[in-house]
């Protein structure tokens, strides 16, 4: 719940930035116009992005057989949690990793690489299944599509402003006016960056908490989570930095990304995925009963 609701306010917030942002720099015609190609430019990545995010994995699709762990774990979870049964993905890569895509429950897919098989024992993969299965019934997918139109938009806004003089001729004798619009210009787009990051490390924490409570073993989950960190940091992959916020632990630690306790708090502005050891710290204390 208080995931839920810290997203719901990142929301509300990263809406009030916009709707700020583009009365100061383009009144409210500017305002929607941006607001409308960012939205058009990111349905059709909330269309098309199970495939791309797919593709920019190098995932191949596998059958039963080839995978009757991964299919025996998911097709249970889902029957439990009355989701339709995802594609399976597998990809060719000794990092532990995974990642689940997809519009709504009927056009989602799992994907494993061949690392977190070799990793995992059965009851920790179960854990992360149902973290990514979590993803998926949990929407985030669309949450992150909405974030990301509001985001860019705001970015488009700014550039408009700068190119075609948006706001200049009515702040023109207005000193006032013309610093928050330059303000508007800088820091716009960071802020909306950063709100964006921080509602996808909400998610990743709610996706935490209920795909423990889907298991019932949070400390398996936790467990999953202490490896993944070990394994995301000395072991590279080659993955596409637009889809790495998908993957349950960030597949690009390995190239100098700081991660764990010692994440400044700048570092934690704008990274996608909470600092493991928190998310273990969480999970212990909710197989206490304290969360």
């Amino acid at each position: 719940m208080r995931n839920n609701m810290k997203t719901l306010v990142l929301m509300a917030g990263l809406g009030a930035l916009f709707v700020l942002v583009g009365q100061q720099l383009g009144g409210t015609n500017g305002a929607f116009i941006a607001l409308g190609f960012a939205a058009l430019l990111n349905m059709g990545m909330y269309f098309f992005s199970d495939k791309l995010a797919l593709a920019s994995a190098k995932a191949k699709p596998v059958e039963e057989h080839e995978l009757p762990d991964v299919y025996r774990i998911v097709r249970s979870l889902a029957q439990r949690e009355e989701m339709p049964m995802p594609r399976i993905y597998l990809i060719q890569s000794p990092q532990p990793n995974a990642f689940a895509t997809g519009r709504n429950p009927k056009h989602a897919a799992v994907a494993v690489t061949t690392g977190i098989l070799e990793l995992m024992d059965y009851a920790e993969l179960e854990g992360v299944l149902a973290h990514e299965l979590s993803h998926v019934r949990n929407r985030d997918i669309l949450i992150s599509s909405i974030a990301a139109t509001v985001a860019a938009a705001l970015s488009i806004l700014v550039r408009l402003a700068f190119w075609t003089g948006m706001g200049r001729d009515r702040d023109s004798n207005n000193a006032v006016g013309a610093v928050l619009s330059l303000v508007a210009f800088i820091l716009a787009p960071l802020a909306a960056m950063v709100i964006q990051m921080a509602i996808s490390r909400a998610r990743e924490y709610e996706a935490d908490r209920s795909g423990a409570a889907m298991t019932g073993s949070p400390l398996a989950l936790a467990s999953a989570l202490e490896k993944l960190e070990a394994g995301t940091r000395r072991i590279p992959m080659d993955v596409s930095p637009s889809t790495a916020q998908l993957f349950i632990a960030d597949p690009l630690k390995a190239f100098g990304r700081k991660g764990g306790g010692g994440m400044g708090t700048i570092a934690r502005w704008f990274s996608t995925h909470p600092p493991i050891p928190e998310r273990v710290e969480r999970l212990t204390e909710m197989a206490g009963g304290i969360r």
